[in-house]
């Protein structure tokens, strides 16, 4: 009888146990938040450009005081891009970076504007200069207009502008003073740049909004960035 007893307390001592157990433990970790895909580097931005497929109706210069015609206008899917120097544009609104003191072909606006309808302000600003529209090429042509996504590269470092202001018909190779900076380049109007090395990739159909928000314009042309590199 006493064995018959020991042995249903047994049982019901087993019945029990895996539930209590199972009560006991801890409760799952909760899963960790997706991270976020890492925007394209330098190098695999670069590695997009290799070759072009030309599409402006000839080259530009990088300075007016050169002869030599080096610059194509490149095509590629979702962007066009071109391979130039960096000339320092402090055009827009006055600031104690650029003004007429600092600059001497300072102008006190750009060919787009802010959403408040001022010039841009070239030394807070990222964005990049456009060759104005000839029979070299005609940036509205490739899907590109004012406040477009572009990212420019230089020394292994990529920053996100816009298209913010358009220059001479003959020659290609020019951003903001904050563009300049950024990027680790000198960004003094009068003896800053660099005469090769930058690459700018500009992105079809796309738009900052509002222009003036760099914050706006590094989320957009970092997708847009992705999207180049994962379609070419």
């Amino acid at each position: 009888m006493r064995k018959l007893i020991l042995l249903a307390t047994m049982a019901l001592a087993a019945a029990v146990m895996p539930s209590a157990l199972a009560s006991a433990a801890p409760a799952s970790a909760p899963a960790a938040p997706a991270t976020t895909a890492a925007a394209p580097t330098a190098a695999q931005l670069l590695a997009k450009t290799n070759s072009c497929k030309q599409i402006s109706n000839g080259k530009y210069k990088t300075d007016e005081d050169v002869s030599a015609k080096t610059v194509a206008i490149c095509d590629a899917n979702g962007a066009v891009f071109w391979k130039a120097d960096m000339d320092i544009d402090c055009d827009g609104q006055r600031s104690s970076e650029c003004n007429e003191n600092t600059d001497c072909c300072y102008q006190n606006d750009t060919a787009f504007h802010q959403s408040d309808g001022k010039p841009l302000n070239a030394a807070k600003l990222p964005y990049i200069v456009v060759p104005s529209s000839s029979s070299i090429w005609k940036y509205s042509s490739s899907q590109l207009k004012g406040g477009g996504s572009c990212a420019v590269i230089y020394n292994g470092k990529v920053e996100y502008a816009v298209i913010g202001d358009t220059g001479p018909t003959q020659i290609i190779g020019e951003a903001s003073y904050a563009t300049a900076k950024d990027l680790g380049i000198n960004p003094d109007p009068s003896n800053g740049g660099v005469d090769s090395g930058v690459t700018y990739i500009c992105f079809k159909n796309s738009t900052v909004s509002p222009i003036e928000n760099h914050s706006a314009a590094t989320s957009k042309g970092q997708s847009l960035a992705t999207t180049f590199v994962n379609n070419n």
